[in-house]
C-alpha cells in the first residue's frame, strides 16, 4: 500500500480524499494555487505545495507542476478527484513516465470512455442502445444548424471533454443552435482546454440515472446500484439520490449488467459511472461514461456501505476487489444536496466573497439517520471567482426515502451561511415540493416547476404560523435578556403583556405567548378574538445563536436567525422573511407606516455578479427587442448571457469587453 499520495485537486473533493487516506494510514500532499493559500484542503494535508497563479490553466491544469510536486514530496501516487486533470488521458501517461501511480482508470479506458464522442462510438460497437446524434467533427455554427435540422429538435449541444454541466446547451430552434454552439465551445475551451462539441437528440421528459461501476486490474467489474440525478438546473445536477424511485429490481439489474459489460469492453479498472437517459416507461439509453469519481458518490457510499475512494486507492495499488456482485446490497435511502455560492433570487448568479459565518448542520448518526457534510471551506474562508462555486454537499441517509428527505429538510434549515449568497433557500423549497416528494421526476423538473425562476415567497398556513411562533419566542428571550442587563424592577413581580402581533413582512398574525418552564406556550388568535389550542415551543436558543433549533409540540424544527433593525429575519423551509413582534399598541401605530419603495433600476443593466465582460453585443443608439443578447459575463467558468427584458434604445454603454466588474456595476443604460 502507498505511504504517501498527492491529491491533484482542491476544495471539497480534496478534503474528501484526505479523510479516507487518513483512515487508511496514508499521508497526503495537497497542491494549491495562490488563491487557495488559506484553503481547508491545504490545512488538512500533511504537506502542501504551491503550484501557481489562481487561474486553473496556470496551476491545477498544469501536469508538469503536479509531477514536480510529487517528486518534491515523495508522493507515490496521485488521486485526481473530479474535474481538472481527472479525465485527461495524457495525465496518467505522464505520471507513469515519471514512475508515479495514477489512482484512476488506465489511459486506454479514459481514451475509450472519457471522451464523450469516442464513448458513444464504443457503446455502439458493444451494441449498447444510444441516443440518436452526430459524433463527427462539427465545423462551425452553420454546420451545427444543419445537423440539428436532420436530427430534429430539441437537440443537446455538449462538450466532448465536458462534465459538471459545463459546455452544455439545449437548443429548440436554429437560432438557439447557432448561439448555443459558440457558447458551448467557449465554455468547453475555458473549462477543459478542448473546444470540441457534439450534438444529439434531447429526449423529452427524460430522467437522468447513472450506474456506479467498480473494477480492478484483474478483470473484475461490479456495479453498485444506481443514482437518480434528474433534478438539474442548466444541466447541472442539484439534488441526487440513491436508489432511484423509478427503477424496479429488474430494470436495475439490466442497467447494471449493461454498464458492467461496457466497462469490461474497455478493461476498466477503477471507480467510474455509466450514465443513462431513461424514459418514464423505464426504457434507457447510454449517455456517456465518466471515468472518474462522481461528485454525487456519497449517496452510493451510504446505501452500500462501501468507501469508493478507498476502493480506488486499493485498486491502484494492485489489490483485487474483495467485493463480489452478490455482496452488494442496497440499504435504505440517501439524498444529497449541492450547496452552491449562488443567488437563487437573482437567477442563480454566482456569489463570491468571504464566509463571515459558516455553520453547517452537525454531522451525526443516530436512530438510523445519518447526516454527512462533505465540504472544502471553513468559516473565514473565501469563495473565489476562479473556481466552481460549490460550498458543500449535504447528504442524509435513512431507512426510507421519506425519512431521508425529512432529515435533509431539517439539515438544510440548520445549515447557516453568511457573507455570500447561497442556494440553501432553493434547496429547502425543493425538499418540501410535493412533486419531488412523490418521486415524479424529470430533468425538466426545475424549469417546469419554477418557470419564472425562484423568487422570495410569503409564507402561508402552517409554515407562517410556525415562523410566527418562533419569532414570538425569540422576542420573549430577547426581552428577558434586556431586563436582566438593565436590572429593572428587581424584586418586584411584573405582569407583561402576553398578546403580540407578529408581522411576517406585512402579513399580521396575532397570538398570545407566555413562558412555561424552559419553553414557551403560544396560542394563535381566532378571527373572533378567541385563542386557539396551545403549542409548546422548547429550545436552548440564546441571543447570538445563528439557528433556533428545538421542537414545536415535540416535532423537531430548525429556523435560521439573522438580526435586523427592530426584529429578526427568519429562514425556514425555503422561506426567508423579516419578522417584527409588536405589542397591540405598537401594531396599531405600525399599520400607519408606509412601505418603502425600492429604487427603479428598470432602465439599467447591472452586472449580476463579480465577473469578466466577455463581450458587449449592442451599440449606443441601437434599438433592441426583448430577449436580445446585450452582453456576456463570465464568472466561475460559466458564461452568462444578459438579455433585454423589454424593448428599448441603448442610451449609454458604461463597460467594455475585457473589464472585470463588481456586482451591480452599471453596464448598459437605456433611454
Amino acid at each position: 500500500m502507498f505511504k504517501r499520495i498527492l491529491i491533484a485537486n482542491r476544495g471539497e473533493i480534496a478534503c474528501r480524499v484526505i479523510k479516507t487516506a487518513r483512515r487508511m494510514g496514508i499521508e497526503t500532499v495537497a497542491v494549491y494555487s495562490e488563491a487557495d493559500r488559506d484553503a481547508l484542503h491545504v490545512e488538512m494535508a500533511n504537506e502542501a505545495v504551491l503550484i501557481g497563479p489562481p487561474a486553473a490553466a496556470e496551476s491545477y491544469l498544469v501536469m508538469d507542476k503536479i509531477i514536480e510536486a510529487c517528486r518534491k514530496t515523495g508522493a507515490e501516487a496521485v488521486h485526481p478527484g473530479y474535474g481538472f486533470l481527472s479525465e485527461r488521458e495524457a495525465f496518467p501517461r505522464a505520471l507513469a513516465d515519471a514512475g508515479i501511480v495514477f489512482i484512476g482508470p488506465n489511459p486506454g479506458a479514459i481514451a475509450a470512455m472519457g471522451d464523450k464522442i469516442e464513448s458513444k462510438k464504443a457503446a455502439a460497437l458493444a451494441k449498447v442502445s444510444t441516443v440518436p446524434g452526430f459524433l463527427g467533427v462539427i465545423e462551425d455554427a452553420q454546420h451545427a444548424v444543419k445537423i440539428a435540422d436532420e436530427i430534429g429538435y430539441p437537440v443537446m449541444i455538449k462538450a466532448s471533454a465536458g462534465g459538471g454541466g459545463k459546455g452544455m446547451r439545449i437548443a429548440r430552434s436554429k437560432a438557439e443552435v447557432a448561439e448555443g454552439f459558440d457558447l458551448a465551445r467557449a465554455e468547453a475551451k475555458a473549462s477543459f482546454g478542448d473546444d470540441r462539441v457534439f450534438i444529439e437528440k434531447f429526449i423529452v421528459d427524460p430522467r437522468h440515472i447513472e450506474i456506479q461501476v467498480l473494477g480492478d486490474k484483474h478483470g473484475n467489474v461490479i456495479y453498485l446500484g444506481e443514482r437518480e440525478c434528474s433534478i438539474q438546473r442548466r444541466n447541472q445536477k442539484v439534488i441526487e439520490e440513491a436508489p432511484s424511485p423509478l427503477l424496479d429490481e429488474t430494470t436495475r439489474r439490466l442497467m447494471g449488467e449493461q454498464a458492467v459489460a461496457l466497462a469490461k469492453a474497455v478493461n476498466y479498472d477503477s471507480a467510474g459511472t455509466v450514465e443513462f437517459v431513461a424514459g418514464q416507461d423505464k426504457s434507457f439509453y447510454f449517455l456517456e461514461m465518466n471515468t472518474r469519481l462522481q461528485v454525487e458518490h456519497p449517496v452510493t457510499e451510504l446505501v452500500t456501505g462501501i468507501d469508493l475512494v478507498e476502493q480506488m486507492i486499493r485498486v491502484a495499488a494492485g489489490e483485487e476487489l474483495a467485493i463480489k456482485q452478490e455482496d452488494v446490497q442496497l440499504s435504505g435511502w440517501a439524498v444529497e444536496s449541492r450547496v452552491y455560492a449562488e443567488d437563487p433570487f437573482r437567477n442563480f448568479l454566482p456569489s463570491i466573497g468571504r464566509l463571515v459565518k459558516y455553520r453547517p448542520a452537525k454531522e451525526s448518526c443516530q436512530d438510523g439517520v445519518t447526516v454527512r457534510n462533505d465540504t472544502g471551506v471553513q468559516e473565514g474562508g473565501e469563495i473565489s471567482m476562479f473556481y466552481d462555486p460549490m460550498i458543500a454537499k449535504l447528504i442524509t441517509h435513512a431507512p426510507s426515502r421519506a425519512a431521508a428527505i425529512e432529515a435533509q429538510t431539517h439539515a438544510l434549515d440548520a445549515f447557516y451561511v453568511d457573507g455570500i449568497r447561497h442556494n440553501i433557500p432553493f434547496l429547502s423549497a425543493l425538499m418540501t415540493h410535493p412533486r419531488w416528494r412523490e418521486g415524479n421526476l424529470s430533468t425538466g423538473f426545475i424549469a417546469e416547476e419554477f418557470p419564472k425562476g425562484f423568487s422570495a415567497r410569503v409564507p402561508e398556513g402552517e409554515i407562517a404560523r410556525r415562523i410566527a411562533a418562533v419569532g414570538a419566542a425569540i422576542d420573549r428571550v430577547l426581552g428577558e435578556r434586556k431586563r436582566q442587563i438593565s436590572g429593572q424592577m428587581i424584586g418586584r413581580a411584573v405582569i407583561r403583556e402576553r398578546r403580540r402581533c407578529v408581522w411576517l413582512e406585512r402579513t399580521e398574525i396575532p397570538l398570545d405567548v407566555i413562558r412555561e418552564g424552559e419553553g414557551f406556550v403560544v396560542r394563535f388568535a381566532n378571527p373572533d378574538g378567541s385563542l386557539g389550542q396551545p403549542h409548546l415551543l422548547q429550545s436552548p436558543w440564546v441571543p447570538g445563536d445563528p439557528v433556533w433549533e428545538g421542537t414545536i409540540d415535540g416535532r423537531p424544527i430548525a429556523v435560521q436567525v439573522r438580526p435586523i433593525p427592530n426584529g429578526v429575519r427568519l429562514a425556514h423551509h425555503g422561506y426567508e422573511v423579516a419578522v417584527n413582534v409588536f405589542t397591540q399598541r405598537e401594531a396599531s401605530a405600525a399599520r400607519w407606516m408606509k412601505e418603502v419603495n425600492k429604487a427603479d433600476t428598470g432602465k439599467k443593466v447591472l452586472c449580476p455578479m463579480p465577473g469578466l465582460i466577455v463581450s458587449i453585443a449592442v451599440e449606443e443608439g441601437q434599438e433592441v427587442k426583448a430577449g436580445e443578447t446585450l452582453a456576456i459575463v463570465e464568472a466561475m467558468k460559466m458564461q452568462n448571457v444578459l438579455r433585454a427584458e423589454n424593448d428599448g434604445v441603448v442610451k449609454k454603454i458604461h463597460a467594455a469587453a475585457g473589464a472585470t466588474l463588481p456586482v451591480d456595476a452599471l453596464i448598459i443604460e437605456f433611454a
